[in-house]
């Protein structure tokens, strides 16, 4: 097994997922087969129960796992399913060696930081690679060097360096070069010092930064920080995150990689990935889709939501414009006010997405925007709590169930068509216990669902405690909304639609983290093409 270690210096934020993702990338464009891991040094077992202005979204998994949004990125890069072991996670660690200390598998000794704790992250890193199957392993350790947190990951890769050797692991810094009337070094060589003096010396250095680096500025680091001038990286501000690995490898990152731990390539082809990016950057046409969200002041809780309009977008050489719009912006005194805004707002979008979200805030706006769709005729996607929502509207405003409503919203509701999960009763753990992961769902023919997939059965990841109440199922269709897909009881509404629309679809679950940049989810897919025709006959 071959590991490549992505640290971080100077300040969060400056893209070590992306690197990891893009170093990924290029190697299984050598033909091998890569897996990755994310270390978040936070006490917290997952992601699930923080807020997404926390970390930004909450990426699912297939196995249900809930988990930081890098492990997204490396799914779509990569073009792999990963797992929950995937993710470590302090919280992960300390309760393993904890529950391990109370069994008595430590025979009575002192259980200590190291070598109890560095052990187990050990252990995690060297089991989840030999189980993956890749060839190699890249593995991104979160925070930057020098927090407390961090020491732990940083002394547990130190020793499994030792353990390995040289050519099987290899460590990659990526820092951050700021320009302040000229470009600056001096953060990078800090940076590099405290990573030297836990004991690791970075074989690559990407140096990220506004503009190109300078080649006087790459000699200087390379000076100061004892990597050669070739393996000191330019990752300059790209116009894409897509368009990041091909920004490396123009500098042989690869080879580079490749010679250090004695590989070599079984074949070199990035050309799908280079027409994936060239339509993405460079597309024959635009339409513009509207995203009604609650977390809107922070794009990344939204992130694979935008992913899949640009792979749906470059598969059709179209640039999506996004337009962003706070869903309390459209509630107003009196539905039809919130009406009247909505009109304002939305008119000329080619498309809306109503994305998940929890608790009543922002939900009238999303309802108002639902109807727009509805009536207007514009192309529409509902995901998870926009499912839920398209049929609270459909309920109130087309077969005459006024007060129709979640009871996640109000308890209590004389028409409750969306309630809780019964396994969901009595559950006062808020982490992990949603219907998670993938689940089988079943479509039925002729429907616009069936013609979108291709397929009668599909398996898509779901995170949600609420459902499509059954006491409604009948009246609801009966007032011409039809449910396409259900699950394998045929109980749990798994996709809804409405015949007389050009294209209106919602799904309870989140296609959006299945979607891949070569393979667009079907659903998002649609709705560009669907857009195109609205923009089409708009004009």
């Amino acid at each position: 097994m071959k590991y490549i270690v992505v640290t971080g210096g100077v300040l969060s934020g400056l893209g070590k997922g992306i690197t990891a993702s893009s170093i990924g990338r290029l190697l299984k464009s050598c033909g091998f087969d890569v897996t990755a891991i994310k270390i978040d040094p936070y006490l917290n077992c997952d992601a699930g129960t923080m807020s997404p202005f926390q970390h930004g979204e909450v990426f699912v998994l297939s196995d249900g796992s809930e988990v930081d949004l890098d492990l997204g990125n490396y799914e779509r890069f990569l073009d792999v399913n990963l797992t929950g072991d995937h993710s470590i996670t302090t919280g992960k660690v300390y309760r393993t060696v904890i529950e391990k200390e109370r069994r008595g598998e430590y025979l009575g000794g002192t259980v200590q930081i190291i070598p109890h704790i560095t052990n187990e992250i050990r252990n995690r890193i060297k089991t989840v690679s030999k189980n993956s199957g890749a060839d190699i392993a890249i593995i991104e350790l979160g925070g930057t060097v020098g927090d407390i947190e961090s020491m732990p990951y940083l002394e547990a890769v130190r020793q499994l360096h030792i353990e390995v050797g040289d050519e099987n692991l290899l460590f990659v810094h990526t820092t951050l070069v700021p320009f302040m009337g000229e470009q600056k070094t001096k953060p990078t060589q800090h940076s590099v010092k405290e990573l030297r003096a836990i004991g690791i010396f970075p074989d690559i250095i990407v140096g990220r930064s506004h503009e190109p680096l300078e080649e006087n500025i790459k000699r200087k680091i390379s000076l100061f920080c004892d990597v050669p001038v070739r393996a000191v990286i330019s990752a300059p501000d790209a116009r894409n995150i897509y368009e990041v690995p091909l920004i490396i490898e123009e500098q042989r990152i690869s080879e580079i990689i490749l010679e250090k731990m004695h590989l070599r390539a079984y074949r070199r082809d990035l050309d799908q990935w280079r027409t994936f990016v060239k339509h993405l950057l460079n597309p024959g046409r635009s339409v513009t889709i509207a995203v009604i969200g609650k977390y809107i002041d922070l794009r990344d809780s939204y992130f694979s939501v935008t992913e899949s309009l640009h792979h749906a977008g470059a598969r059709e050489d179209t640039r999506v414009d996004i337009l962003w719009i706070e869903a309390e912006e459209l509630e107003k005194e009196t539905p039809e006010a919130s009406f009247r805004e909505s009109e304002e707002r939305l008119a000329g979008v080619n498309g809306i997405v109503v994305p998940g979200g929890f608790d009543e805030r922002g939900t009238r706006g999303k309802l108002i925007a639902i109807r727009y769709a509805r009536e207007r005729k514009v192309p529409f996607i509902g995901l998870c709590l926009g499912f839920q929502l398209s049929v609270v509207e459909f309920c109130r405003n087309v077969i005459g169930l006024c007060s129709a409503n979640s009871s996640e919203f109000e308890r209590g509701s004389s028409d409750p068509v969306i309630d809780i999960l019964p396994e969901q009763l009595g559950i006062s753990s808020l982490g992990g216990t949603m219907r998670l992961g993938d689940h089988r769902v079943l479509i039925s023919d002729g429907t616009l669902a069936h013609s979108i997939y291709g397929a009668t059965e599909i398996f898509e990841r779901h995170r949600h405690r609420y459902e499509v109440n059954p006491d409604y199922i009948d009246r609801i269709q009966a007032g011409g909304m039809i449910f396409s897909g259900r699950d394998e009881e045929g109980i749990r509404m798994e996709i809804c639609e409405l015949p007389d629309h050009p294209y209106f679809i919602a799904s309870q679950f989140h296609p959006e983290f299945k979607s891949r940049p070569m393979r667009p989810t079907p659903m998002f897919h649609n709705l560009v093409i669907h857009a195109l025709r609205h923009r089409g006959s708009e004009q």
